[in-house]
């Protein structure tokens, strides 16, 4: 497979419960492509089982504060109104594209509009499970949230389904081996 001299970037965007990290999971272990996955900054703190420079850059409020003044950030908002930012480090993005590879942003769609910015030409793709009661059955499985953060994240989906038009690239996640084999044949007809 041939591969440009300058990487692509991918930014995957959904509501809550949609299953990206799921269909991340499995796209980056059978696509076959050169994917890396950025790793998002957060001052929120580490859930059980999650690890620094893993499943994100854990970072303090002064920490998160000092990077956002430098201009270190692609994008960075603070979400769902609880006080806790998340953010793309350009050093996440930036040497891998350069070195040839596709960075997956998995973002919401507030980041997505400001990464687009400044790579106008990023494959956008927007997953979800495709329809509002199955979203709102899958978060209430997960059983780790209040009934107001379920409502609030349901409001947020509302709002992210409305801007699910301005993606590249809508892909149901019913299952969830269908949707990582779409993502290929989108990213493999893209250039892989």
């Amino acid at each position: 497979m041939a591969v440009s001299a300058r990487g692509r970037l991918i930014v995957l965007s959904g509501p809550s419960g949609a299953g990206k990290t799921t269909v991340l999971r499995r796209l980056l272990e059978r696509s076959g492509l050169p994917l890396v996955l950025s790793v998002s900054a957060t001052t929120r703190p580490p859930r059980q089982a999650e690890s620094d420079g893993v499943d994100y850059h854990f970072l303090s409020e002064a920490e998160f504060s000092r990077h956002r003044q430098a201009g270190d950030f692609l994008e960075c908002f603070e979400v769902f109104g609880k006080g806790h930012w998340y953010g793309t480090l350009n050093t996440e993005v930036a040497p891998s594209l350069e070195a040839g590879k596709w960075v997956v942003l998995e973002i919401d769609v507030q980041g997505a509009r400001s990464v687009l910015q400044r790579y106008p030409d990023a494959i956008t793709i927007f997953v979800w499970p495709g329809s509002l009661e199955e979203l709102e059955r899958r978060l209430r499985r997960r059983q780790t949230e209040t009934e107001e953060a379920i409502q609030r994240r349901l409001e947020q989906a509302r709002h992210e389904l409305a801007l699910a038009g301005r993606y590249q690239h809508e892909v149901i996640n019913d299952d969830v081996d269908r949707a990582v084999q779409e993502i290929c044949d989108i990213l493999n007809r893209s250039g892989g």
